[in-house]
């Protein structure tokens, strides 16, 4: 985008910014950019603010490691304010949620299959924090094969189960093979995004 056309005078040289995450489209937290800010961003492709407080650039997990991976960004109609879409690595707030906006969660019934996502960067979390008394531990813990394994049980039991009449029992069983599916996923550094992407490009052909 070209910055020139940004407005940073009318917010005494910055501008607020509108953090979104690019698959779930959750809010995430609001920050303030200036011209250098901004161009650092684009530049380096992770998301740095104005710290107004420590009157310096600061960069999204600079300390945490949880950065803001830029996807894309618009500015709003009076070019005084922008919005950007970027894949959080880890949780956003200092908190430890994964928005700053997190009393209450305003998720659109439209919106339950941005879960997925969720549950993707939640496996992702587990396999470099590894923390004790975790279940998606225990697989990263039994390696690659034993992931596939249970993939292909989980695959089974479903089978099985489509040719029973227990409705909540199938649900059950597919809720279970997509967790394990994303754990192989993640284990491949397989994103969702690939398979969502090679879905959306194979019902543009059949049009």
């Amino acid at each position: 985008m070209d910055i020139e056309n940004l407005d940073f005078d009318k917010g005494n040289g910055l501008v607020p910014a509108v953090i979104q995450d690019a698959d779930t489209y959750q809010v995430l937290m609001l920050g303030y950019m200036n011209e250098e800010a901004l161009q650092k961003t684009l530049d380096e492709k992770r998301v740095t603010f104005y710290s107004r407080s420590k009157q310096r650039l600061w960069t999204k997990g600079e300390s945490s490691g949880h950065h803001l991976e830029l996807v894309d960004l618009q500015s709003d109609c009076d070019d005084d304010a922008l919005l950007i879409l970027a894949k959080p690595q880890g949780p956003v707030c200092h908190t430890g949620e994964q928005s700053c906006f997190y009393e209450k969660q305003f998720k659109p019934e439209s919106n339950k299959l941005a879960f997925l996502s969720e549950l993707e960067n939640l496996i992702k979390d587990r396999r470099e924090s590894m923390p004790e008394d975790s279940y998606t531990t225990s697989l990263f813990e039994a390696g690659f094969d034993h992931i596939v394994q249970k993939v292909g049980e989980e695959a089974v039991e479903l089978l099985i189960e489509a040719k029973n009449k227990n409705d909540d029992r199938f649900i059950d069983e597919v809720s279970d093979l997509f967790y394990h599916l994303l754990v192989l996923m993640v284990e491949k550094n397989i994103p969702l995004d690939a398979v969502t992407g090679r879905l959306i490009q194979r019902h543009a052909k059949a049009k």
